[in-house]
């Protein structure tokens, strides 16, 4: 299995969930991407995200023009979506 992720298929997957437009997917998710580069990694290579920070970082873009709930959601329809593939999980 490969770790990389389809983009196109990740945007379609995540428009058709939430009836968001695909540009505004790809521009959340450059937004979340950009966040997550900031993020310091631990001792073992891995990045602990908040989950409520990173929204707030997304939606405190001049350029998103969609409330908390939805970057939320489109969010959460990410990592689902990452997890089915081996691809994400959460830290306990």
């Amino acid at each position: 299995m490969s770790n990389e992720v389809n983009e196109q298929e990740l945007v379609e997957v995540l428009s058709a969930q939430t009836k968001v437009a695909p540009a505004v997917i790809r521009l959340v998710l450059k937004h979340e991407q950009a966040f997550i580069n900031k993020a310091k990694a631990n001792a073992k290579g891995e990045v602990d995200i908040d989950n409520d920070d990173l929204v707030d970082y997304v939606t405190a873009q001049r350029d998103v023009k969609l409330d908390e709930l939805t970057v939320e959601t489109i969010l959460d329809a990410e990592m689902d979506y990452l997890m089915d593939k081996g691809l994400a999980g959460y830290i306990d």
